[in-house]
């Protein structure tokens, strides 16, 4: 059933997105170190599946396999000319699971880094970086992509090269970032400047929030943050804790942390709640539960976050922040 995220945010509820995507994907059987955009043309019943199983346990939105659908990163799989081929046929496979549902899904196009450093530091141009989002989010469109979705940001230039690359494109669009080095990105931006980084652009983000990052307990933290913020805010979080078993990385979070994780990333402001590394359809589907019906409470403390969830992986907020002990130390 075709809708658009504005309709969905109309209707004042929170929303829920999807979980993970490669982790799930190792589970029946990814190797590592190979692109799990090849999926979309090698094992497209199994990306089907997956969009499917989400959509059953409740999501809302749902996110194409095209996280590293850019040419910089297929470059390093010799396969810098397949990006719209890729991306396009990522996002018909899931307008088909979208299409098929019993109620209004979205289809997010999935938007990660280039994983170049820009000028000086590297030798990635803002001109050069909108062209690559364009040309992915190009495909994204023509296979019916409702949004694009900007995800797992570090660079405050690299996210905007993005949301002018969907600007150029006409697609709405959505930003998170990854506030995963002490409370603010690897490149140094903290939650609550966010906001502000999109003064100048033309068109504004749809949402704007933290994905992925370190645990679910951060995160929310991080969301506390963009309180006050114009825009819708997305909480997308690693479900728990990673560690390595061996040599495979697992996640602490149960189907029961996620539930409590998702209620307090509504408390705490958040209007679109997800999960990332390591969040199976299982765990959503608890997520879906906890949510059905239920209205934002107070905003958390850290020390009630800390109950519920368990440890900050990061810093631990500073006494004197100035916003009733919410704010973690850069």
């Amino acid at each position: 059933m075709r809708t658009s995220l504005q309709d969905l945010l109309a209707l004042g509820r929170p929303l829920l997105a999807d979980g993970a995507t490669g982790t799930n994907y190792f589970k029946v059987g990814l190797e590592s170190g190979e692109p799990p955009e090849f999926w979309i043309t090698d094992h497209p019943e199994r990306v089907v599946d997956l969009h499917r199983q989400f959509v059953e346990a409740g999501a809302d939105i749902i996110l194409t396999n095209t996280f590293g659908c850019n040419r910089h990163r297929l470059k390093l799989h010799n396969a810098q000319d397949r990006v719209h081929e890729l991306a396009s046929g990522a996002a018909r496979l899931a307008r088909s699971v979208a299409d098929a549902a019993t109620r209004p899904v979205v289809v997010a196009g999935s938007i990660g880094p280039t994983g170049e450093l820009f000028e000086p530091l590297g030798a990635l141009t803002h001109d050069e970086a909108v062209d690559a989002f364009a040309e992915q989010i190009e495909g994204l469109k023509a296979g019916g992509a409702d949004v694009a979705w900007i995800e797992t940001m570090s660079a405050p230039e690299e996210m905007r090269a993005a949301a002018q690359a969907a600007i150029r494109v006409d697609m709405p669009y959505v930003c998170t970032m990854s506030f995963d080095t002490a409370g603010r990105t690897m490149m140094g931006l903290a939650p609550n400047t966010l906001a502000a980084q999109f003064a100048e652009v033309p068109v504004a983000p749809l949402a704007i929030g933290a994905n992925c990052g370190v645990g679910a307990s951060d995160i929310l933290v991080s969301v506390l943050e963009m309180a006050g913020s114009p825009n819708p805010i997305v909480s997308k979080g690693n479900c728990g804790i990673p560690k390595f078993e061996g040599t495979t990385i697992t996640y602490s979070g149960t189907p029961e942390l996620m539930a409590r994780y998702a209620r307090l990333a509504v408390d705490a402001g958040a209007r679109i709640i997800g999960g990332c590394c390591g969040t199976s359809p299982e765990h959503l589907r608890a997520m879906a539960d906890s949510l059905r019906g239920y209205e934002a409470g107070s905003p958390p403390s850290v020390e009630v976050i800390v109950e519920a969830i368990g440890p900050l992986t990061n810093k631990a907020p500073s006494a004197d922040s100035g916003t009733s002990g919410r704010r973690r130390r850069g």
